[in-house]
């Protein structure tokens, strides 16, 4: 029995040495900003405090936040880890519980803060396709600027050892795995985990644990968006402003979602999404093989296949080097002989 059981992811923190180069990033993004406290603070439009943290200082990731029922939940995890339920002295107030997993990443539950109405709504407009004719003598007309982001998603860490972190995340916050991911049979090197709900539908993932080589850190964190019509339209506000492309658009395979990834000024991946799976805790984990997490179903190729980039750090990257090495490794092994 887990600890507790988190609703959700909550936000990301960063630490930047130019917080106002990130902010105008975020607002181009599809966030709304503003800044309290000496920080640089944005928020989605499903009435959350915040989704997104900058502070200034070094580049770099700092805190990975998942949303608690309630500020009892905290107390158990609390006395459970020898930590303190303190004020979050933070926009939209609260309780936190500040933890550090296996591999030293800060992890910041909360419970407890305010949620204002939901804001700037992009309206989702009936669609014709050649089954059924929803929109009928009326027009498309769509207002180019900046995505909608709505709400924080999922975020991706990597680990030094998946079965450990897998490990502590599922016995503090109840974790369910989706997809584990194989580089070849009976050899897992993550797991995209979701949140569970019980009967209630829940994101695919909501945290993906990946065992990768190269330094620790987050390789992206994922903002939902209102629709396909608005991932699109983010996209071109995007381009426009000349903004660093990483990948998409495409749709995925593992959580089916259509993605569109962007670096900010200071080299963090953010990703717009829209349409992805929803399950409840009914739903039995899958096995996929790590090749599916370099394909997709349509959408552009990562830019490592297209010729675009490099095999360098980045999360495709990684995954592809690894994949061949345990390709080549497993190739070479008698059978019967397993590592």
């Amino acid at each position: 029995m887990a600890i507790i059981k988190i609703e959700d992811i909550a936000h990301v923190r960063f630490a930047a040495p130019d917080v106002s180069l990130m902010r105008l990033f975020l607002e181009d993004f599809g966030m709304g900003c503003f800044e309290a406290g000496g920080r640089l603070y944005g928020r989605g439009a499903d009435g959350r405090p915040f989704v997104h943290v900058t502070e200034p200082g070094e580049a770099k990731f700092l805190a990975v936040g998942f949303r608690a029922e309630t500020i009892a939940d905290l107390g158990k995890l609390a006395v459970h880890e020898g930590a303190k339920v303190e004020d979050l002295v933070e926009p939209g107030g609260g309780k936190i519980v500040r933890l550090t997993d296996p591999d030293g990443y800060s992890v910041e539950i909360v419970a407890g803060q305010l949620k204002a109405e939901e804001t700037g709504r992009f309206a989702d407009q009936p669609r014709n396709t050649a089954m059924v004719r929803s929109r009928q003598r009326s027009a498309v007309r769509l207002e180019p600027g900046p995505a909608h982001v709505r709400r924080i998603g999922h975020a991706v860490l990597k680990v030094r050892d998946f079965r450990l972190s897998e490990k502590w995340y599922k016995e503090r916050f109840g974790f369910l795995t989706s997809d584990e991911v194989e580089a070849a049979a009976n050899v897992p090197v993550g797991a995209f985990m979701r949140c569970d709900r019980g009967a209630k539908l829940a994101d695919h993932h909501t945290l993906f644990l990946a065992q990768l080589p190269g330094a620790l850190g987050l390789l992206h964190a994922a903002f939902e968006v209102a629709n396909l019509d608005d991932l699109m339209l983010g996209h071109q506000h995007l381009k426009a402003k000349k903004r660093e492309s990483a990948w998409g658009v495409g749709r995925h395979i593992i959580g089916s979602q259509i993605f569109d990834y962007w670096k900010d000024p200071f080299g963090n991946e953010l990703e717009h999404w829209t349409d992805g799976d929803l399950f409840t805790a009914a739903d039995r984990p899958q096995k996929m093989p790590m090749s599916a997490l370099l394909a997709v179903q349509w959408g552009s190729p990562h830019p490592v296949f297209a010729g675009k980039a490099p095999p360098a750090p980045g999360l495709i990257a990684f995954i592809m080097a690894l994949w061949l090495r345990l390709q080549r490794l497993f190739r070479r092994q008698p059978r019967g002989i397993s590592t």
